[in-house]
């Protein structure tokens, strides 16, 4: 079965991630699920943006300067739903105001905005109907133990508003991820989520979660992920090493295959490529077929749908 590909924040390679036109190029494009991160503002509302901070992608300096904390970031959840609708969402920069990605959109261009996850949700059920495409969802609860210390718990208003995509009883189209594996064992038993978990792995000093994912990644640790989720989504670092000045397995997908996890890596960018690789295509191939995973996030969908049209063309000729 070809692999799924998520388009990761949309079609981000192209245009300004998690903006609504991203989403539609996304889907436009060929994707088989558009991904959602998930932050709460301040009055509540779940808004789709990367980061608890927006300052990166945002004018939020501009629009409400002395608005930031101690550490000079300016948080989503300081600001109500409707001074975030006033912003102008931008592609992505670093905090020096250069970007992420120099060959991307110009910065500090267009008009698009961000928007909330049942706008999003709403999106993507007016898509399916228009092409007749069966696209998923794929959101993630972004620091829900942060968020919870904020006075928010995020997950039970995340799962309440799946319950709203058109595609919401068919598992297949529904995908739940998270970086914090207390969090994911709460979905599954405490929330009783009827959708597939996907456990993200992260490095350890991305502090992403209090989640130790050097100990997740070994037999025992993705054999306490299974009992509880339906897959992993590893970083792409964690799938290979270089031997020989060639990619070598290093056993994750083969043992998460084993304990009856699917394997979404992230995130494939045919501009920002990892160690050991020249081109997506062979990015791709490789992971296609040599570890034979299961998904995929990626920036550039197309391309991407692109090369898993012609490697089952190559396999069934």
């Amino acid at each position: 079965m070809r692999p799924v590909v998520i388009a990761h924040r949309g079609a981000s390679g192209y245009l300004p991630e998690h903006t609504r036109p991203a989403k539609v190029l996304a889907h436009i494009m060929g994707a088989d699920f558009l991904e959602q991160d998930i932050v709460a503002t301040r009055d509540d509302e779940l808004i789709v943006a990367h980061d608890i901070y927006i300052d990166t992608v945002t004018d939020v300096a501009d629009k409400f300067p002395g608005r930031q904390r101690e550490d000079g970031r300016f948080y989503a959840r300081d600001f109500d739903l409707e001074e975030i609708r006033s912003l102008r969402a931008w592609e992505r920069m670093r905090l020096d105001g250069t970007a992420v990605y120099p060959g991307r959109y110009p910065l500090r261009t267009g008009h698009y905005s961000l928007q909330t996850f049942r706008e999003e949700l709403q999106l993507a059920n007016r898509l399916n109907a228009a092409t007749g495409r069966r696209v998923g969802i794929y959101p993630e609860i972004k620091h829900p133990a942060w968020h919870l210390e904020e006075g928010i718990d995020m997950s039970p208003l995340v799962l309440e508003q799946i319950h709203e995509f058109n595609g919401a009883t068919e598992r297949d189209l529904v995908y739940v991820q998270c970086f914090d594996d207390a969090e994911v064992r709460r979905i599954r038993s405490e929330l009783a989520c009827p959708w597939p978990l996907v456990q993200l792995i992260g490095k350890n000093e991305w502090h992403e979660a209090a989640t130790d994912y050097d100990a997740m990644r070994q037999r025992d640790g993705l054999t306490r992920v299974a009992e509880v989720a339906d897959g992993i989504g590893p970083n792409l670092d964690h799938l290979y090493t270089i031997s020989g000045g060639e990619p070598v397995s290093t056993g994750l997908v083969e043992t998460a295959h084993e304990l009856g996890l699917v394997v979404h890596p992230y995130t494939y960018r045919a501009d920002d490529l990892p160690a050991g690789f020249d081109s997506l295509e062979a990015l791709v191939d490789f992971c296609v077929s040599t570890l034979s995973i299961d998904g995929l996030f990626t920036d550039f969908p197309d391309q991407v749908v692109a090369m898993l049209e012609q490697y089952d063309n190559n396999h069934n000729a």
